[in-house]
């Protein structure tokens, strides 16, 4: 009986402690959403921008709105790495949504182009900040069972910011037809969610392992007891990390570290990781859509409402790569992912050269757009996020995701700021096979470089990066 009432009692705590987990990783992932929301906005809000009666954009200005935000960061993923290992996760937070605030707010008056670029690029601190803050911590607070789907939770809130932003552009753009400014009003609905993560960052613990990192044992202790069901493993847990910090000197980074071997690694895997997951392309659609279906003959409003098609598919796609966490390994899903990507830009290619007159060419790529965004959702996105989020030592890990996010966005402005100019320039399809060449290559980094981490702790994926590491010195 009395064992009856344990085991009771022990299913209790365990179910309020993972139910504690994943109120904060909603609240965290408010920044995945306002990520989402800010890069997909301007998918609808570009081309009546552009119009002459408004901004007036060349096609390099229309590139240069888009991509100074992801220009901006960049720069913030790398600032706010450094940053968060210094001041912690959750004060840097609480600083990003400011950031996030002021910046929607000065892109939705901005009077010219020049204004507009200099606000998204500031706009973009804060994105860049949250995409590599946010998967640090909620990778940091998670149980090894949880923190797939934790971390891939993020993934799903920035896919549904994106479908929020393309349902937002496309009501507005079909309510207030012919009303002057009617992109600074699709700009301005991200100021609603800015303001609930300002809130929201009061109601989230600071990460327990950045804290023992610090010498604040005592409150990571406390943290810790609301997170987890049973004191046996949270003893085990903080004797891991302070093990797995013993191991991992000195405590702050120096690019001297660059000559271990297994940081060499980390970094290589990393900031590949980074790389691979723009040039699949994934930003073609989620930036320019709108703009593709323009070139394919459907009319600027049913694009927009065609637009919300891609936005609803990320999600439920989204939603089920989070699930898939549990079943799938990280290499089978990104492979897989990659594998289908590549097939269905290649088809893309191929309808623009070889069906473009027909009337069914639009639904054509519409639909490949949507198998594409499908697999790329459920399975590249989330998956990159979460081993760039697993592979990076403790003590450098908000370094680390910061630098590797930093090429992630760089890769992004690439993407965002040559598409226009390549559309403009050498037409659809032949743009399109540029991306399929560069599909090819991430494949081959990622079968050759990328590890395995699905069911080990963070310091178990360590241990055998570093064993990896020494054998290949």
């Amino acid at each position: 009986m009395k064992r009856n009432f344990s085991s009771f009692f022990k299913q209790i705590s365990a179910m309020h402690a993972e139910r504690k987990m994943r109120i904060i990783a909603c609240i965290a992932t408010l920044g995945g959403l306002l990520f989402g929301i800010d890069t997909g906005v301007i998918n609808g809000a570009l081309p009546y921008m552009a119009a002459q009666s408004e901004l007036n954009l060349s096609p390099l200005q229309q590139g240069l709105v888009t991509s100074s935000l992801t220009l901006g960061a960049a720069f913030g993923a790398l600032i706010a790495g450094q940053l968060a290992d210094r001041y912690g996760r959750r004060k840097l937070l609480f600083y990003l949504s400011f950031i996030f605030l002021g910046g929607t707010f000065c892109c939705s008056i901005a009077s010219n182009a020049p204004l507009l670029i200099v606000f998204r690029f500031i706009l973009g601190l804060a994105v860049g900040g949250a995409s590599g803050v946010v998967p640090t911590y909620l990778s940091e607070i998670a149980t090894e069972k949880l923190r797939g789907q934790l971390v891939a939770q993020n993934d799903l809130m920035i896919t549904s910011g994106q479908l929020l932003a393309f349902m937002v552009n496309a009501i507005i753009g079909n309510l207030l037809v012919n009303t002057n400014g009617i992109w600074r009003w699709m700009i301005a609905f991200g100021m609603i969610p800015a303001m609930l993560l300002l809130i929201g960052v009061f109601f989230i613990p600071e990460s327990p392992r950045w804290l023992i990192q610090n010498q604040r044992l005592p409150m990571a202790i406390k943290i810790l007891r609301s997170l987890r069901d049973n004191r046996i493993q949270i003893k085990t847990e903080i004797s891991a990390i302070q093990k797995s910090l013993v191991q991992q000197q000195p405590q702050s980074f120096d690019w001297q570290l660059l000559k271990s071997p297994v940081v060499r690694k980390t970094f290589l895997i990393g900031i590949g990781l980074g790389i691979v997951q723009q040039i699949i392309g994934i930003n073609l659609i989620m930036y320019y859509g709108t703009t593709i279906l323009l070139k394919t003959g459907l009319d600027h409003h049913a694009a927009l409402i065609a637009n919300i098609g891609n936005g609803v598919i990320s999600v439920i796609a989204a939603d089920i790569g989070l699930r898939l966490m549990d079943h799938w390994t990280r290499r089978k899903m990104l492979l897989s992912g990659i594998g289908i990507t590549t097939c269905s830009l290649a088809g893309i290619t191929w309808c623009s050269v070889q069906l473009s007159n027909l009337k069914i060419f639009p639904f054509l790529i519409i639909g490949l757009s949507m198998i594409f965004l499908f697999f790329f959702q459920s399975l590249v996105s989330p998956t990159t996020w979460v081993i760039m989020s697993e592979i990076f030592p403790q003590q450098i890990r908000g370094v680390g995701m910061g630098i590797a996010t930093f090429c992630l966005w760089l890769g992004n402005f690439s993407v965002g700021l040559v598409f226009p100019v390549l559309l403009s320039s050498i037409g659809l399809a032949k743009t399109f096979l540029i991306f399929v060449l560069t599909n090819i290559l991430a494949f081959i980094f990622c079968d050759q470089v990328v590890p395995e981490t699905s069911g080990k702790s963070l310091e178990k994926v360590q241990f055998e990066l570093r064993r990896q590491a020494k054998k290949e010195s």
